[in-house]
């Protein structure tokens, strides 16, 4: 099992400025850096590509959902600016030799209202028409997308693993699984162990393993040793992401709704929060 680390918890957005973070996660002894295509022109992706190349370390490449990358909008042309986001990442993972592109794909984050049942099935269609086509680019390029549940403060639109399943049911694609974030799985599942089994070995992608306060794993009330169990019966070899938020932007603040420091700094949250996978984990 590899672990990693999201530029999130240092800087938003993160770009070829940012490259010092590189060196850093590599010589706190990371394996994966995760990077967030926030705008992706503000990222030299060919000379990250180089340096990570040059470190060895592994990249994941994951998305950040505002309002104008909503497929499933009832504007046409914000639906179709997120699938060009989502197609847009792809290429980019596909750059940066990342297995995969996660993220909420299927709305924006901070979309919260109340609506009905007739409106709720037509976002779900617009959203499934457009991860079809997704993920048909997602096979081209040899990548896999990760649609992952968030809480009900942050979406409204898929809460459990059993509505990011019936999604994947109807978009019907090898190319199109699930990546569950276990801060939000906290929040909405029952129990997170017996989640991580309904979704099983064939469609959990990708893991970030957020504790439940979104601070340093490990430290809050996780049920720990439950998840590891349930990984290792269903034989998952992913990756395990620590994705939280340090300095962050007043749109990122609001969407994530994080109001105070979540570790005495976020090297200290990053650092300790290894120890613990490393310990837990057993790499």
């Amino acid at each position: 099992m590899q672990f990693g680390v999201s530029t999130f918890l240092w800087v938003s957005p993160f770009d070829t400025h940012s490259f010092d973070l590189v060196h850093k996660v590599k010589e706190m002894g990371f394996d994966i850096i995760e990077v967030p295509v926030e705008d992706k022109d503000l990222v030299d992706w060919d000379a990250l590509k180089k340096l990570t190349d040059q470190l060895g370390l592994k990249v994941s490449i994951s998305g950040a959902f505002g309002a104008d990358r909503d497929i499933s909008s009832e504007d046409p042309a914000i639906r179709a600016n997120g699938l060009k986001y989502i197609e847009d990442s792809i290429k980019i993972a596909a750059k940066m030799g990342s297995p995969l592109f996660g993220g909420p794909l299927y709305s924006a984050v901070g979309k919260l209202r109340s609506i009905s049942a007739d409106q709720k099935r037509q976002e779900f269609n617009w959203c499934v028409d457009n991860l079809k086509n997704a993920s048909k680019t997602a096979e081209e390029y040899g990548i896999t997308l990760g649609l992952e549940p968030l809480n009900r403060f942050e979406s409204d639109m898929v809460n459990t693993v059993d509505q990011a399943l019936e999604i994947v049911k109807a978009v019907n694609s090898p190319f199109l699984k699930i990546q569950l974030d276990t801060f939000h799985n906290n929040i909405e599942e029952k129990n997170i162990a017996t989640s991580i089994r309904k979704v099983g070995k064939d469609l959990l992608c990708h893991v970030q393993g957020n504790e439940s306060d979104r601070g340093t794993p490990g430290t809050g009330n996780l049920a720990w040793d439950e998840i590891k169990e349930a990984l290792e019966e269903i034989g998952y070899d992913g990756a395990i992401v620590i994705e939280t938020f340090g300095a962050v932007s007043k749109e990122m603040a609001k969407a994530t709704c994080i109001w105070r420091p979540l570790a005495n700094s976020p090297d200290e949250l990053a650092s300790e929060g290894l120890a613990f996978y490393k310990k837990h984990f057993h790499k």
